[in-house]
């Protein structure tokens, strides 16, 4: 696979991730998961596909005799889903913090408005927002 074509396949994967959360309803505040959440995590998953022969013949060498692209995907695979798991106990302490301190919520109409418009003024990439797309 080319670094043309991951390249390719991340942005046609972010646009269904802000397609998806249009669907799904959810507010994500300058789109910042559907961009960067689901384009980091496709390239530690494709980048299994781009290492360099010395360093996998280093790396069968040190596994013993083989190792393969599918060998490190799983490693990427692994290393994803610890990092999720930690961010997401991280994330409820600062969400319980926050909570119990100053409150999470903002009032109704901000939240109809969309965090994007009545927190920052903003329209995070307005060629898929929920207006423009019926």
């Amino acid at each position: 696979m080319s670094k043309k074509k991951g390249t390719a396949l991340s942005s046609i994967a972010c646009f269904y991730a802000l397609r998806a959360k249009i669907k799904l309803g959810y507010d994500d505040s300058l789109d910042c998961f559907g961009i960067h959440g689901v384009g980091s995590g496709l390239g530690v998953l494709l980048l299994s596909f781009f290492i360099r022969s010395s360093w996998m013949e280093s790396a069968a060498e040190a596994a013993g005799g083989h190792w393969s692209a599918m060998n490190q995907f799983l490693i990427q695979l692994q290393g994803m889903g610890v990092t999720i798991a930690f961010v997401a106990v991280g994330t409820l302490v600062i969400y319980f913090v926050v909570e119990k301190s100053i409150g999470f919520r903002i009032d109704e109409q901000q939240e109809m408005e969309g965090l994007d418009k009545s927190l920052h003024g903003e329209q995070g990439y307005g060629l898929v927002s929920s207006d423009l797309v019926g």
